[in-house]
């Protein structure tokens, strides 16, 4: 924690999950199907030090599940996963008061828990053949990310990749047969790779001080200043010039095509057997890579679908595992990463792409026997609205389809056996008479759903709205979703005595013209025209969105009085590709004049008290938070900034090197635009600050280091603004246990409380 961490009242924080420690241990497995994924060839030479294989760590463990010392009502589940049968599902759920691994059937009550510990549960994926449910966690709630693997009954538990020190691990996809699962590890630059030759327990380098390398400055690679360009639809085919066909795409293990060296961290996609019998095997790699992640693999093995790139230049790729040749490359829709699959005979590819449009499609592509694509047509569009998840059925039937509305959720399921063939293909189906027809509408409970899986003829949907926690539904045969017996009910949503707000959608204009959007929500008890005090919250990202969920913050902020509004400024997502890249470069000055629009729309449309409005956010949030504060000086009461950067440079030289590749795109590079970086920075209009301010952070986030935090309040203080810093232990970007989300809350809300009331 940071010396200055104080909690409101001036006395040190201490706030600490409960102690678990471990069960038992567990037992290593013996058993191994057959191998049907051919493992690409070694490069030559073998990948280099700082490629270094993940190794298998055996964990303590249970023999078998166990329940959680603490039981909240009101808990929320999500990111569910089926097993082959789609009867049982493994999920993230937080009612042991921290997100963690738990399984139990679709009908049923009996959920057990199987990872008791105390580091949070990000991503959850049972492998197909049953055997295995491999998840990931994110130790000290920081950034630094393990993939581990567990048996159903809770046995075996493991970690797969990124125990090494410095290193993260990100999950991938299974192999069909469950022989392997896909996992990237990043290893920073700045850390040496541990030593192959190096005998068994010897200590590993140390953790890395979270800097970019002094090479940094020289950088001359691709990421650079972007703006904002034409996206328009060239009709139901894509030109010759949306593809990309060749070996130039990614880099293949034996640096062929590798780009050269720069900033950032080397990112390598494995095949890892959980069993731990075969040793794990390299598919890809990507030096100085914002993402890469192995969306899916081919039923034999021999291509592998990627997903690289910065935020807003997302890009899929499709590799021939056998020789390393890149045979395809298109540009996708940011958002969800888990883009597409292949059709089980690997001769149609799927895939959610905003290629050349405003809107994400969903596109299909016939492919030859080696992977090229030989025509694309678009199987399924709607007009102004995304397509924001994408879920094939294992056996290629049909595919699951969530569209995004404005915020809200439309799902349909689309007959793949035939429709979006290119070519003869779907020539030949329609003189059949097996062309697809319209998609099935599938009706919903509530407003959002966040993730779509499924096994066999079932359905799994996360959802969530403005009146409960995130909770998990299925489908019985298509039919009306049904909630699990053990996602928390509706009405436990909060406590008794005060339900959740309804928002109201407004509408607010941009001084330059533009629309914008958001959610306004009324706190009760107040007449209809009476003015109110009202919390302009703006979201992070910059691409996230506003949804209308229900929010504990606002739950908390509106139970004391006091309006939420939460719009989605230029450069939020789900209102085409021109809006999210509406705020790059010089185009963030007006996003941050946005917020001044959309306050002045809260007022003037809606039942906001112009004397009494405050602004807060988080992430980038957080960051249009301490801008709007000091670009509009005496607009606002108060702020409350978490998480946030408050001078970008800074925030570059101690973020993530893979967060430094995207925010290159977004912010501007930190060579080439360090005169607009510098502009753009709060911490450059500093003396204009006026308003109270309260920042947060989390001790551990290395997403957006606390020294930005840190920084803003020091400077306000000199100042002789009133300014308080409250550090949470234990947490890093996300604040995800939950005695420290309570904290945060009711801190927020009575600071907000203590600067409007009056």
């Amino acid at each position: 924690m940071a010396a200055d961490a104080r909690n409101l009242t001036g006395e040190p924080l201490v706030v600490r999950p409960p102690d678990t420690g471990p069960a038992g241990a567990g037992r290593p497995s013996t058993t191994h199907p057959k191998r049907t994924v051919p493992p690409p060839p070694p490069p030559p030479g073998g990948p280099t030090a700082a490629f270094a294989a993940p190794a298998r760590v055996p964990l303590p463990n249970a023999s078998g599940p166990r329940e959680a010392t603490t039981r909240l009502i009101a808990h929320g589940c999500w990111y569910p996963s089926a097993d082959p049968s789609g009867t049982r599902v493994a999920v993230i759920c937080d009612r042991g008061g921290v997100p963690q691994l738990w399984t139990g059937p679709v009908d049923g009550e009996a959920v057990h828990l199987l990872d008791d510990g105390p580091d949070p549960v990000t991503e959850v994926s049972w492998s197909p053949d049953g055997r295995w449910i491999a998840y990931t966690t994110a130790p000290g709630g920081g950034e630094h990310t393990r993939v581990l693997c567990v048996r159903p009954d809770g046995s075996d538990r493991h970690i797969l990749a990124g125990a090494e020190p410095g290193s993260s691990a990100h999950l991938g996809c299974w192999a069909h047969d469950g022989s392997a699962v896909a996992v990237t590890v990043a290893v920073p630059t700045a850390v040496p790779a541990p030593d192959a030759t190096a005998p068994a327990g010897a200590p590993g380098p140390g953790p890395a001080d979270g800097r970019l390398p002094a090479h940094w400055q020289g950088r001359t690679g691709d990421t650079k200043l972007l703006g904002p360009a034409p996206h328009t639809d060239p009709g139901p085919g894509l030109p010759s010039s949306a593809l990309t066909v060749g070996t130039a795409a990614i880099g293949a293990p034996d640096g062929r095509t590798a780009p050269a060296a720069g900033f950032g961290d080397g990112l390598s996609a494995y095949l890892v057997d959980p069993d731990g019998v075969a040793a794990p095997v390299l598919l890809a790699v990507e030096k100085d890579a914002a993402t890469l992640r192995v969306c899916d693999l081919s039923r034999d093995g021999a291509l592998a679908l990627l997903r690289r790139g910065p935020r807003g230049r997302r890009e899929a790729v499709v590799l021939r595992t056998a020789d390393q040749v890149t045979t395809c490359v298109m540009p996708v829709a940011d958002g969800d990463p888990w883009i597409g699959s292949f059709s089980p005979r690997a001769d149609t590819l799927w895939l959610r792409s905003n290629a050349h449009r405003e809107f994400a499609v969903l596109l299909a592509a016939a492919l030859d026997p080696d992977g090229r694509p030989r025509g694309w047509s678009v199987a399924a569009s709607r007009d102004n609205s995304d397509l924001e998840l994408l879920s094939c059925a294992r056996d290629g039937a049909f595919a699951v389809l969530a569209w995004n509305i404005r915020g809200m959720s439309e799902v349909e399921v689309l007959d793949t056996s035939a429709a979006g063939r290119p070519g003869r293909d779907r020539e030949a189906s329609a003189r059949r008479g097996t062309d697809s027809g319209p998609p099935r509408s599938v009706s919903l409970p509530h407003e959002v759903v966040t993730r779509i899986t499924g096994a066999g003829p079932r359905l799994v949907l996360a959802l969530s709205g403005s009146r409960r926690r995130p909770g998990i539904w299925w489908l019985p045969d298509g039919a009306t979703p049904l909630r699990t017996p053990w996602s928390s009910r509706d009405e436990d949503a909060v406590p008794p005595g005060r339900p959740p707000v309804r928002p109201v959608p407004l509408r607010p204009t941009a001084r330059d013209g533009l629309p914008l959007n958001g959610w306004y929500y009324r706190a009760p008890g107040r007449a209809p025209g009476e003015p109110a005090p009202c919390v302009i919250h703006l979201h992070g990202g910059p691409e996230d969105q506003e949804r209308p969920v229900l929010d504990p913050l606002y739950h908390e902020i509106l139970g004391r009085g006091l309006d939420v509004f939460a719009p989605d400024v230029r450069g939020s997502s789900g209102y085409g590709r021109s809006f999210v890249d509406a705020d790059l470069g010089r185009g963030r000055f007006a996003a941050i004049d946005d917020v001044a629009d959309c306050a002045a729309h809260a007022v003037l449309a809606g039942p906001a008290d112009p004397a009494r409005l405050a602004v807060m956010g988080r992430s980038y949030g957080g960051y249009l938070t301490f801008a709007s504060l000091v670009w509009h000086p005496d607009l606002f009461r108060t702020g409350i900034a978490v998480c946030g950067m408050s001078d970008l440079a800074t925030f570059f030289d101690g973020t993530e090197p893979w967060i430094a590749q995207s925010a290159a795109h977004k912010y501007g590079h930190p060579e080439r635009d360090r005169e607009l970086l510098r502009t753009l920075s709060p911490m450059s209009r500093v003396d204009a600050l006026r308003a109270p301010v309260l920042a947060v952070h989390g001790e551990h986030d290395t997403n957006v280091p606390p020294g930005e935090s840190e920084q803003f309040v020091r400077a306000a203080r000199e100042r002789g603004v009133t300014a308080e810093l409250l550090t949470l232990p234990d947490e890093g970007h996300e604040f995800l246990r939950a005695d420290n989300r309570r904290l945060f809350r009711r801190a927020a809300a009575d600071w907000l409380q203590r600067h409007l009331s009056t």
